[in-house]
């Protein structure tokens, strides 16, 4: 499904319906480009003509390209526009990049307009449908997914789609426990609210997403912001950090957390993951609780901000759960989040397997980080990534661990300078990165460690959200075969960016013509080959838990290719290659016992059935039954849960992880140590553990020479 970028997102009403039958539609705007839009767009592509790492031409082909981008941001279901619209557009399609040269953009705004139009006689017509209500008896579906299919042939056709829509949002509100008067007023209130932001409508909102189809049309990080003095979705999602910790965005018509802020109180709280959907938003625990559903994005961001220590509450449908579930309340005190609060945390899990144990010390890193202030004062003890990193590892020494795993999973990057650093603890001084400009000079970064703080068995963590600074670092441990790479492909960001301020460069004094993220470089590993498009493949694979279909760079139709250039001078240590047979061995063996990791499959399992699925049931009893069955799946997985630890691992695993030290402080201790036990199973976590130690055990096995102490640089 066609994601748009945090800056791109416009939200669209999710759950079709809405609005009380008494309110008039709003007139069509007719928005008109303003003359510093008509000087940004000119500048940006001048711009990226001369600048980006790979120039393309501003021509006719490029055009047809940025008008399908324009149309799918604006209507990335087909739900708005008939055939008919798209026909009259059809000798506009190859003239969007005479618009840009030429400072001309009626034709960008004329479509945009026509949007609007459509969206307010689609909504006005759901609203309609709300005063008849709907038979649920009917053996009938609704396509909710709709990128690949045609545009509707005739108004009879698109009506037909809404209805069906209309139908299953109600439906699902009443899956949910909602009567039918309250299911009609929750709609109708969406509906109100959808049409009264149509009313409020700006000319910088079709330039954004217009600029934006253009700029990610030449690769998928180059982006267009407008101006910050501006109420511009940038400030909102900057600000969005602020107060309880997580980065929204618009996705399948609900505001979705994309992530959450470590040590934030969205993370902490142990109720909020990554994919879980926000339907509702309250002031205080006692506050009125507002549908957000089909509200612009920076709005909702706007009512989860709020004062430091003030409470709000979200409603929420989890990720893991279907639209349909009972929602759950999730109350957060808001909070400025520290640099202590995203710093490296340690754990040690002892395991025992087949007679053998091992303590496996884990050092948890979210992201690169570095208080570059503090460092540009020239304060001695400024925070870094590599500096905390390198304290827990003289501390895990002490604590003779016998292997070291670092955890970057949904580590997003950050820092380069950190990850070089990070990178020299492990294999001392060396290469760590190439990185090639758009001219095709390339440099080396090395590490300046002079000797490895860790030197011995090495195990890196990573999933689909490790990206940029964390696939520098994982790819350099691979090529210098200093570590087993653990998990699933990374997420493929081998490029660069740089912020332009273009009333800079216009030498101008008023904010008026916005900023521009440019991609200028582009990394490349010591081997010579590129993080770009691919990522990191991990030595040792666990299950992926991200659809790499609709996440990652390869998601994206325009993204950089993979290429290679010259390695780098560097020495490997010994390849243990060999002993990754034997791992899946014990591996397959371990996890057919393991009942935490056969729920995590089961559960994958069913989510990429799910996610091949279009179509959805509008019959209540069907749907009732599915409902029903995975809301019983899901109480007996906490019944399990709350049996204790060792029910649900074949093995002894004990562990000390990281705690907050306020969670659960007001609980008796019992039930405290079963919501601590129950947030420390980590089956892929743990897994990684098992592999780390066993290839401890093979290596021993196998004498292989250099495994415990290895020269990597000389």
């Amino acid at each position: 499904m066609y994601k748009k970028s945090m800056w791109l997102a416009f939200a669209f009403a999710a759950g079709i319906q809405a609005n009380t039958p008494a309110v008039e539609p709003p007139q069509s705007p007719s928005l008109k480009p303003l003359q510093q839009q008509v000087e940004a767009a000119h500048l940006t592509a001048k711009v990226i003509g001369e600048h980006h790492y790979r120039p393309v031409a501003l021509d006719d082909a490029l055009s047809e390209k940025i008008f399908d981008s324009y149309l799918k941001a604006l209507d990335p279901e087909k739900m708005f526009f008939v055939q008919a619209d798209i026909d009259q557009w059809k000798e506009a399609r190859s003239k969007l990049d005479d618009a840009l040269l030429t400072d001309n953009l009626e034709l960008p705004f004329a479509v945009f307009n026509l949007y609007a139009k459509r969206a307010i006689e689609r909504f006005t017509y759901a609203d309609s449908l709300l005063k008849a209500g709907f038979d649920f008896q009917q053996n009938e579906s609704y396509q909710y997914l709709r990128e690949k299919e045609p545009w509707a042939k005739s108004e009879d056709e698109i009506k037909e789609l809404w209805r069906k829509r209309v139908k299953n949002d109600w439906l699902q509100l009443k899956l949910a426990g909602k009567d039918d008067k309250k299911i009609v007023e929750t709609l109708s209130k969406r509906y109100e609210n959808f049409l009264k932001r149509m009313s409020r409508l700006k000319s910088e909102d079709a330039f954004q997403i217009f600029m934006n189809a253009y700029t990610m049309t030449v690769d998928p990080h180059t982006n267009y912001m407008v101006p910050r003095t501006s109420e511009n979705f940038d400030i909102s999602m900057r600000l969005s950090l602020f107060g309880i910790g997580a980065v929204l965005e618009d996705k399948d018509d609900y505001t979705t957390i994309k992530e959450l802020v470590p040590g934030s109180p969205a993370a902490l709280s142990g109720k909020l993951q990554a994919g879980d959907r926000i339907l509702g938003v309250a002031q205080g625990n006692k506050g009125t609780m507002t549908d957000v559903v089909g509200w612009r994005l920076d709005d909702t961001v706007a009512l989860i901000r709020g004062p430091a220590d003030s409470v709000v509450v979200l409603d929420v449908v989890p990720a893991d759960a279907s639209p349909d579930s009972v929602h759950k309340l999730v109350s957060l005190v808001r909070k400025k989040i520290s640099l202590e609060d995203q710093a490296a945390k340690k754990s040690i899990l002892s395991l025992v397997d087949k007679g053998a144990s091992h303590r496996i010390g884990v050092i948890s890193l979210p992201t690169f980080y570095e208080d570059f202030e503090a460092r540009r004062k020239g304060e001695s003890d400024y925070r870094s990534a590599a500096r905390d990193v390198s304290r827990l590892l003289g501390e895990l020494k002490t604590e003779k661990v016998d292997g070291v795993l670092i955890d970057l999973r949904n580590n997003g990057g950050g820092s380069l300078t950190e990850a070089i650093e990070l990178t020299s603890l492990f294999v001392g001084p060396g290469p760590v990165v190439q990185q090639r400009d758009a001219s095709g000079e390339i440099t080396v970064a090395k590490g300046n460690a002079p000797a490895a703080t860790w030197d011995g068995p090495l195990g890196v963590l990573i999933n689909r959200g490790s990206a940029s600074a964390s696939e520098i670092f994982a790819a350099a441990i691979q090529d210098y075969h200093r570590g087993l790479v653990i998990g699933e492909t990374s997420f493929g960001k081998g490029t660069v960016q740089t912020m332009v301020n273009l009333d800079q460069l216009e030498h101008s004094q008023a904010a008026q013509l916005g900023e521009l993220k440019l991609t200028v470089a582009q990394f490349f590993r010591i081997n010579g080959g590129t993080t770009q498009l691919r990522g990191v493949t991990p030595d040792f694979s666990l299950p992926a838990t991200s659809d790499a279909e609709h996440f990652g760079e390869s998601s994206y139709g325009n993204a950089l290719p993979w290429m290679q250039i010259g390695a780098a001078e560097y020495h490997a240590a010994n390849d243990t290659h060999e002993v990754l047979p034997m791992l899946q061995q014990r591996h397959d063996q371990r996890v057919a016992k393991d009942k935490d990791y056969q729920n995590l499959l089961e559960d994958l399992g069913e989510y990429n059935r799910r996610r091949k699925e279009t179509q959805i049931s509008l019959n209540e009893p069907e749907r009732r039954r599915e409902h029903d069955a995975l809301e019983a799946k899901l109480k007996l997985r906490e019944k399990e849960a709350g049996a204790g630890v060792e029910k649900s691992s074949p093995n002894s695993a004990t562990a000390t992880p990281p705690v907050d030290a306020s969670a659960d402080a007001d609980n008796d201790s019992d039930e405290a140590q079963k919501k601590q036990a129950k947030k420390s199973k980590d089956a892929i976590l743990y897994e990684a553990a098992y592999a780390l130690g066993d290839e401890v055990d093979l290596l021993k096995k196998h004498h292989h020479p250099g495994s415990a102490s290895r020269t990597l640089w000389k």
